[in-house]
């Protein structure tokens, strides 16, 4: 998975938040997760290697934010370069994932219109009730590619009205981990799976989380690689054909750099992420 995390760090907004991942890995690190910071990587997408070569290839899918909150207020100030980039690396799909729906359309850039090509807006809905808060925002907003995820996920979700809409085409689910996981039924995951089969919607189950319930059983299942064989082996992730994105070359930009070629490792092929990953990046989480 390649990830952009153009700033570091968030404030806690709802029950999903509660046993965040982040506060519990910048803990271990001495990081006060609450201080939102500009990173060193914040121009991912334009960095060059010694040879002038964009580190981002071509026909990258690209996750932001994921140690952040791409809409969080602390980083008013340099969203404005952030959408910059992605409008002129128009030969990148970035994914953008939120909790914050009710700030996207204020910090959308004016040049927007009906979306960009290049970028999907997802949010998160842990439970039904955040579902209900933040679907709708999600569909009255104009962009040409729109999901969202239930993660974590701790609470059922009947999202039928929002995927009878037509306007999402993705649906990713995954369970809790590390401090106080609370725990993921597959009854759940089952639900929502057929919920999205019904209005041919991609459904991608990505990890149990550390505590899973079937069958009346509690599994504890602290290694991450075990949770997406085991996420994997359920089933129940479809592909339904989107999102399929509209890439163009990059605005002055190299033509003829050599396209992106996803690179998976054996133990990926039965990894629940596979789906949607755009490949190994070698960062050793699923180690």
């Amino acid at each position: 998975m390649i990830i952009w995390n153009p700033w570091h760090g968030c404030k806690r907004v709802s029950e999903g938040c509660e046993h965040c991942y982040m506060y519990f890995l910048d803990r271990k690190r001495g990081i006060d997760t609450s201080q939102v910071v500009r990173t060193r990587n914040f121009n991912l997408p334009e960095q060059r290697d010694r040879h002038g070569r964009l580190r981002l290839q071509p026909g990258m899918q690209v996750y932001v934010g994921l140690s952040t909150d791409f809409f969080v207020e602390e980083a008013d100030e340099w969203r404005a370069e952030a959408w910059a980039m992605m409008r002129r690396r128009s030969d990148i799909a970035f994914r953008l994932l939120t909790k914050r729906a009710g700030r996207i359309c204020e910090c959308l850039p004016a040049d927007w219109g009906r979306g960009y090509d290049n970028v999907m807006l997802s949010v998160t809905c842990e439970n039904q009730r955040r579902a209900d808060e933040r679907l709708p925002l999600l569909l009255g907003i104009p962009a040409r590619h729109k999901g969202f995820m239930a993660a974590p996920f701790i609470g059922r979700i009947d999202a039928e009205s929002y995927l009878a809409s037509g306007d999402i085409e993705e649906v990713l689910c995954g369970g809790e981990n590390y401090d106080g996981a609370r725990p993921c039924h597959y009854e759940w995951v089952k639900s929502l799976s057929e919920q999205c089969a019904r209005h041919s919607v991609t459904f991608n189950f990505i990890e149990t989380g550390t505590v899973f319930v079937k069958d009346g059983h509690t599994y504890r299942i602290p290694s991450k690689r075990i949770q997406s064989l085991q996420a994997y082996k359920s089933g129940l992730s479809h592909y339904d054909g989107k999102p399929t994105f509209s890439l163009s070359p990059p605005q002055g930009s190299l033509f003829g750099q050599e396209v992106y070629t996803p690179r998976f490792r054996s133990h990926c092929d039965t990894c629940g992420s596979r789906m949607t990953c755009n490949g190994c990046s070698g960062c050793g989480n699923c180690d």
